[in-house]
């Protein structure tokens, strides 16, 4: 072919049809080149005339398929929600009873017992009661009354049912009449209504009371956590307009290790082992994702790996890690007071956690400044230290770094800042929840150096994607770059440089 000419994609056909050519009258109009159209006489049925669109076109079918899936969600109307049977009879005997039942309780009494002994305080006084309203109730109802009488009166009313429930690992409470949940990686509506505004407001301020805080019109805005560990936040109105909204992450009340995290199909065999071996041999790990993917379930199990001689802090503004160390001691910051004053930040417990003798620092959440704090500890002889960051890769997670102590007074160049992370950061675990509800491992990178004002990476592990099952399972595969690590030095003072070696390549 002649340079600039341009390609020939086959020979076009002359047009016949018709007796040209000696064919018969029998033949189809158009000729060979173009068949008939389908109800055209001579045409061929339905399924030849599929066979030969799908010979002509392969992706037809899948376009069609994805243009219906898009018509069925833009025509979809939801209906609002709502609960009956048992449980609807249920939540209105209880609004009967209730009142009634405060009148003949003392609170402050009944606030030193436990659940099952003010079970047995109340029988006798819920059956009263019942029989002052005429109502009858067979023994499956009255242990129901009963339960959701003592969860309104000493525990979180209808999210109680939920938070003992463990296959539910996301609460998000949008307003009175709304409650999701997440099981299984996926969300669903769940069978739960609270009064009104007032009795989920009162809810909210149960749950930020126990850990000291508040929320009102004047702090519309609170972090807190539950006794096991789940975090919560709360907002209410007038910032969150369909009433108040409490989102609770649940946390596995049995420790989540690496073994159990590679058997769920989070990472391969290779990955776990490399990343026992960068926990062991305190290397410095960020662990990088989005809402949701598992960043604090895996610093939890990272912690698994550190020797239990070694004294750890770790620095949260609501405690949530769950190290499973002897010598753990956790620190949380407090917020400011009614006057705006007496806050206590993350970056100043990390100064004072640098007069407090730590092996390793352990940041729950990055979010500001206190970057630069945590790359002086890791600089200052702290190494296994880590901490967790939101990013959409690593890459990605150096820039933020970056971007985080840029937005604090501090006033250096940024090629001085790039230089001092890639000093600091040993080794970004991405993780990350894909859209099946699957929470994988997908990148375990390396921070080598600078070179000129860019910070050098090179991968050791990622997860590619390869296609997607009929039940909506993404399948894909961790493959290792078969690199050599640059943290090799690290893992070598430990004696771990042979199964490092081994397991990277």
């Amino acid at each position: 072919m002649k340079p600039g000419a341009r390609p020939s994609f086959g020979v076009a056909k002359p047009m016949t049809g018709g007796d040209q050519g000696g064919k018969s009258d029998d033949a189809p109009k158009g000729g060979d080149q173009f068949p008939p159209l389908p109800g055209a006489d001579g045409a061929p049925d339905g399924s030849e005339t599929a066979s030969v669109n799908a010979a002509a076109n392969p992706n037809a079918n899948g376009t069609d398929d994805a243009l219906s899936r898009l018509a069925d969600r833009a025509n979809q109307v939801h209906e609002p929600s709502e609960i009956g049977g048992f449980e609807a009879s249920i939540h209105k005997i209880k609004e009967q009873v209730l009142p009634r039942l405060l009148e003949r309780v003392d609170p402050e009494a009944a606030a030193t017992l436990s659940k099952d002994e003010l079970s047995e305080e109340f029988r006798p006084i819920i059956m009263e009661v019942l029989a002052e309203l005429k109502v009858t109730l067979n023994r499956r109802e009255q242990f129901a009354l009963e339960k959701v009488l003592i969860d309104e009166l000493l525990g979180f009313g209808p999210l109680e049912e939920l938070l003992t429930d463990p296959d539910v690992s996301d609460i998000m409470v949008n307003g009175p009449q709304q409650t999701y949940i997440e099981k299984g990686g996926k969300l669903q509506l769940a069978p739960i209504q609270f009064r009104d505004e007032q009795h989920l407001f009162q809810i909210a301020q149960r749950i930020v009371n126990q850990v000291g805080r508040r929320v009102d019109q004047t702090t519309p805005l609170a972090d807190a956590r539950l006794k096991d560990g789940s975090r919560v936040n709360v907002i209410v109105p007038p910032l969150s307009l369909k009433g108040t909204a409490i989102s609770i992450r649940k946390f596995s009340e049995k420790p989540i290790t690496l073994d159990m995290l590679k058997d769920f199909g989070s990472m391969s065999d290779k990955m776990c082992t490399a990343l026992k071996i960068a926990g062991a041999s305190r290397m410095n790990i960020v662990i990088s994702g989005g809402t949701g993917s598992g960043k604090t379930t895996m610093l939890n199990a990272l912690s698994k790996m550190i020797d239990p001689g070694e004294r750890v802090l770790t620095i949260e503004d609501a405690a949530e890690l769950r190290l499973q160390q002897p010598h753990w001691l956790p620190l949380e910051t407090r917020p400011p007071n009614l006057e705006g004053q007496g806050a206590i930040t993350i970056g100043d417990l990390v100064k004072n956690a640098l007069r407090m003798r730590p092996d390793r620092i352990i940041l729950g959440e990055i979010r500001g400044a206190e970057c630069f704090d945590l790359l002086a500890a890791m600089n200052t002889g702290h190494d296994g230290s880590m901490c967790t960051l939101h990013a959409n890769s690593p890459r990605e997670c150096l820039g933020r770094m970056e971007n985080m102590i840029l937005m604090g007074d501090i006033k250096i160049p940024k090629e001085a800042i790039s230089r001092q992370i890639a000093e600091s950061v040993d080794i970004i675990v991405q993780v990350k929840r894909l859209r099946d509800g699957s929470r994988r491992t997908t990148d375990i990178t390396e921070v080598i150096g600078m070179e000129g004002d860019v910070i050098v990476t090179q991968n050791l592990f990622k997860f590619e994607y390869l296609d997607e099952s009929e039940d909506g399972k993404i399948l894909g595969e961790f493959r290792a770059s078969g690199l050599r690590p640059y943290t090799l030095e690290k893992a070598r003072q430990y004696g771990f440089d042979q199964a490092y070696l081994e397991a990277c390549l």
